[in-house]
């Protein structure tokens, strides 16, 4: 439901990747864009990327990155990176849409803040963060994400 929540939203009007010559989309062997719990089996085969275990856990969580060649069938993208360059922050059940810290160095919208985005796209995070946090494991998740990134 999350996923299809940001099918086909995106940030900005136009091709955002054309500000940064599509940075979010680049990876190497330690960097790449976290996928969610059980997202790890819609890419066992994929042809734009891989997964891989950077052995760290986010909470009871093994952490696994999903790394793109640098182009993909967007309706394929994994939900991190529907989301880019937001974040829902998650404490005691209660979501909060942020931009994402962790894109600050790479992004150059974040800079503007929530109000250079299209509103769609925030609303449609919203949405998707707040049918997340019905999901059990997607909560756990993003709560112990927002704590190792928020300390």
């Amino acid at each position: 439901m999350a996923r299809d929540l940001l099918l086909d939203e995106t940030p900005l009007v136009r091709n955002c990747g054309q500000l940064c010559s599509a940075a979010c989309c680049q990876g190497s062997d330690t960097e790449g864009m976290l996928l969610f719990p059980g997202e790890e089996e819609l890419y066992e085969n994929c042809s734009f990327g891989r997964v891989l275990t950077p052995g760290y856990s986010i909470g009871p969580f093994q952490a696994r990155l999903f790394v793109c060649n640098g182009t993909c069938e967007r309706e394929q993208r994994p939900l991190a990176c529907r989301l880019f360059p937001l974040f829902p922050k998650v404490r005691d059940g209660a979501v909060q849409v942020v931009m994402d810290p962790r894109a600050r160095p790479v992004c150059p919208l974040c800079r503007s803040g929530l109000s250079g985005l299209r509103g769609s796209f925030v609303d449609a995070v919203r949405a998707a963060s707040t049918a997340l946090v019905q999901n059990r494991p997607a909560l756990a998740y993003l709560e112990a994400l927002t704590d190792e990134i928020w300390l």
